[in-house]
């Protein structure tokens, strides 16, 4: 059983490795490579012009990984696969979705833009956008051309000196920021293990509910959103402070919010429990509560998106023993993913799309709400 879920995880991730291809933009070339070519269109012609096809395919692989996901934490709680067998999953699967395309999103081309205008075009991110250089050969495939860059200088000082190793080869430039993107998800996970370690939390259980949640792995891996860099400087953070390392801490939490903005609302849980001496679970629910708020704030700005819960699900992992965590983060982790299977279906965000995303996220969070209630009466 053991080696069937092993191989089930390199299974499922290649599958998801060669299905991101299916969503190459029809204006990106990746390569010249005429038998590349000849690959590439054959997996565009799924995705963009075989939509029921690419839909079916996209749920089988993720009906896949969450069946493997549910396994490999009931395997870990009942001390079948230890840390070491754990470890050996998230590694090959990273390595694996490393060289997938960034088929879920677009932001990772807005990445690369912003630090283009710095090392190719000597200007200010900040002052132009993408549609300043209506010339460049990236604004025939990128989204969200009119703004200009909204993150943090660190993200800037972090991802400029990529562009400049990528010399403006844009293939070698985009695994050169998905290299940014798997370190952050790994640097994340050795700190949740001991953040977990530090709790008295289980390191392992924590460790496999937040690395091998199928919607971490999109998100991270796959779209490489910048989320999972400036998480890890937040878990850096939080571990200082409990090892009472006050300086370390604050610094590691104001370089994680000059990357973005988010990881702010993680200090109201830091003074709590610097003031109130709280329960280690009072103060994880704190942490997360504050996440949460910051979820809502930025959905209520525009949309819920699924890789806002990258800034939940750290915290939320380092108390899944609980039952009433760990239900709703696998619930809401499948409903989240499930937001991208309306457009692959139908090529378009228009209505009904909105109102059938909603009633998705809010079906998981009901059902989650019965099973809890449920679960909490068969208990008694």
């Amino acid at each position: 059983m053991n080696k069937f879920i092993f191989y089930g995880w390199i299974i499922s991730s290649v599958g998801l490795l060669l299905y991101s291809f299916t969503q190459v933009d029809l204006s990106l070339t990746l390569s010249q490579v005429s038998v590349w070519q000849t690959i590439q269109k054959l997996l565009q012609q799924i995705g963009y012009f075989n939509r029921p096809l690419s839909t079916l395919i996209f749920l089988l692989i993720m009906f896949l990984m969450f069946t493997l996901y549910a396994l490999t934490l009931n395997f870990v709680k009942n001390n079948i696969f230890d840390g070491r067998a754990v470890w050996k999953i998230i590694i090959f699967v990273s390595v694996i979705l490393f060289f997938a395309y960034n088929a879920f999103s677009y932001d990772l081309f807005n990445y690369i833009f912003d630090a283009k205008i710095v090392t190719y075009y000597n200007q200010n991110p900040y002052e132009h956008k993408a549609l300043d250089y209506p010339g460049d050969p990236m604004l025939s495939f990128m989204h969200w051309t009119h703004r200009a860059y909204p993150y943090g200088p660190l993200w800037l000082a972090l991802t400029i000196p990529l562009s400049f190793i990528g010399f403006g080869y844009f293939l070698l430039t985009f695994y050169l920021f998905k290299l940014l993107a798997l370190f952050g998800f790994i640097w994340s996970a050795i700190l949740i293990r001991k953040i977990a370690l530090r709790l008295g939390s289980d390191p392992v259980l924590a460790v496999a509910v937040f690395a091998l949640n199928p919607l971490v792995l999109v998100e991270s891996l796959v779209s490489a959103h910048i989320d999972i860099v400036m998480i890890p400087f937040g878990l850096l953070g939080i571990l200082a402070f409990l090892e009472k390392k006050y300086i370390k801490s604050f610094t590691a939490l104001i370089l994680s919010i000059a990357i973005k903005y988010a990881t702010v609302f993680l200090i109201p849980g830091i003074i709590v429990y610097g003031l109130f001496k709280s329960s280690k679970d009072f103060f994880l629910y704190v942490l997360i509560l504050s996440m949460i708020i910051t979820v809502v704030l930025a959905s209520s700005r525009t949309n819920f998106q699924p890789w806002y819960l990258l800034l939940v699900l750290p915290f939320a992992s380092l108390v899944s023993d609980k039952y009433f965590i760990l239900i709703p983060v696998f619930l809401i982790s499948i409903a989240s993913l499930l937001q991208y299977a309306p457009f692959i279906y139908l090529g378009n965000w228009n209505p009904p799309v909105p109102t059938i995303l909603n009633w998705i996220m809010i079906s998981s969070i009901m059902v989650s709400g019965v099973l809890i209630i449920g679960r909490k009466l068969m208990h008694r």
